[in-house]
C-alpha cells in the first residue's frame, strides 16, 4: 500500500509537468491517496496485535486499579495470543501516565486502565495539563465499579454515622482525614464535612494507601475509601464502617447504611474502571479489544478474582462506557461545584 501511495504521488508530479492539473484532477488525485491510507489502515487492524500491548496504570502498584490491571491483562493475553504487560506511571492523581497514553501513537499497543478519575474528575478540577481527559482518548470498554465507604478508626468513641456527627461537631478542628488531592476520595471526605457541618481537618497523602496506614494506626481519624482497599480490614475490625456510597448495602457488611439511609444525598454511588485508547485507534481495534475484555469478564474465573478485590464486573459496549463516563463526570462535576474545592 506505501507503494500505491508512492506511485501515485509520482504520477501527479509527472502530470503536473505536462499540463497544468484541473481541480478534478487534484481530487481524484486526493481521493486515491486517501483511500490508500485508509486501506492501510484497515490492513494494519487486521494483522492486530502483532507484538506485545502495554496497559498503563497511573497509580502505584499493588492498589485497587493496578490489581485490576493485572487481571485483565492476564485474561486479555489468553484471548489475543499476545503478552500484555502493565506499567506503573504513578503521580499527580493520574495524571501522569494518563499522558503517556494520550500522547502515544494511536496503534492500539498502548492503553490506560483510567476511568472516574483519570477521565471523568480531572477535566473538573484541573487546567492546562497538557492533554484533554475526554477528547485524548477513546473509550474501548469499562470492566468494574467499585464504591466507597466511610470509615474510622475504633479508637474514636463512636460506632455509627449519627455517633460520629456528634463527636466531630463536639471536637471541631481536632479531628483529621486524609486522602490524595484532587481525587475521589478527597471529595469524599469534603462533601461529608458539607452536608454534616462538621470542622475536620484534612491531612493531603501521595496516594490512598499511607492514608489508610495512617488511620489503621490511630493517627487520622476518617477515611472516605474503595471497598477494594478498606474491605478486609472492616471485616477483621480493625476500621469501622459508618455508611457505603452505593445504592444498597453491600452483601459484606449488612449492618452498614448507605449514605442516603443516612440522610446524605447526591453524592455518586459508583466507581467506574475501564480501559482506553489514545484518539484516532482504529475503530476496528477498539472493537476487537472490547469483544475479547467482554468475552473475559464473563469468565467464572475473571469474576471470582474481581470478587475477591470487591469489585463488580461491567460489561458493554465502548459506546456505553463512553456514556457512563460522560455521566461520571456531570456527577463529579456537580460535586466539585458544591464544596468548592481547588487543587494547586
Amino acid at each position: 500500500m506505501v507503494k500505491t501511495i508512492v506511485r501515485l504521488a509520482f504520477a501527479a508530479t509527472r502530470m503536473a509537468r505536462h499540463r497544468p492539473m484541473r481541480v478534478a484532477d487534484w481530487l481524484l488525485a486526493l481521493l486515491a491517496v486517501l483511500f490508500a491510507a485508509g486501506s492501510i489502515q484497515a490492513s494494519r487492524a487486521e494483522a492486530y496485535p502483532e507484538r506485545t500491548l502495554k496497559f498503563v496504570v497511573p497509580f502505584p502498584a499493588g492498589g485497587p486499579t493496578d490489581v485490576v490491571a493485572r487481571l485483565i491483562a492476564q485474561s486479555l493475553s489468553s484471548k489475543l495470543g499476545k503478552g500484555v504487560i502493565v506499567e506503573n506511571h504513578p503521580g499527580a492523581g493520574g495524571r501522569i501516565g494518563a499522558k503517556v497514553v494520550a500522547t502515544a501513537t494511536p496503534d492500539g499497543y498502548t492503553l490506560l486502565l483510567g476511568g472516574t478519575n483519570v477521565n471523568a474528575i480531572t477535566g473538573a478540577i484541573y487546567r492546562d495539563i497538557g492533554f484533554d481527559p475526554i477528547d485524548s482518548f477513546v473509550p474501548i470498554a469499562a470492566i468494574c465499579v467499585d464504591s466507597l465507604v466511610l470509615a474510622i478508626s475504633p479508637r474514636v468513641p463512636a460506632h455509627t454515622f449519627s455517633e460520629f456527627v456528634q463527636y466531630a461537631k463536639a471536637n471541631p478542628g481536632k479531628l483529621k482525614y486524609g486522602a490524595s488531592p484532587g481525587i475521589y476520595t478527597h471529595f469524599a471526605g469534603e462533601f461529608f464535612k458539607l452536608k454534616t457541618g462538621t470542622d475536620i481537618l484534612f491531612v493531603p497523602y501521595k496516594g490512598g494507601a499511607p492514608a489508610v496506614t495512617d488511620v489503621l494506626g490511630g493517627h487520622i481519624e476518617m477515611v472516605v475509601n474503595n471497598k477494594s482497599n478498606l474491605l478486609t480490614y472492616l471485616k477483621d475490625g480493625k476500621l469501622k464502617a459508618l455508611a457505603v456510597t452505593s445504592r444498597a448495602r453491600w452483601p459484606e457488611l449488612p449492618q452498614t447504611p448507605t449514605m442516603n439511609e443516612v440522610g446524605i444525598f447526591g453524592f455518586p454511588s459508583e466507581v467506574l474502571f475501564g480501559l482506553l485508547a489514545p484518539a484516532r485507534t482504529p475503530a476496528a481495534i477498539i472493537q476487537l479489544l472490547n469483544d475479547a475484555i467482554n468475552e473475559g469478564l464473563q469468565s467464572a474465573e475473571v469474576r471470582s478474582s474481581l470478587d475477591a478485590v470487591g469489585v463488580e464486573a461491567r460489561l458493554g459496549s465502548a459506546e456505553e462506557f463512553s456514556a457512563a463516563l460522560a455521566e461520571q463526570a456531570r456527577e463529579w462535576k456537580a460535586v466539585i461545584d458544591e464544596t468548592g474545592i481547588q487543587v494547586e
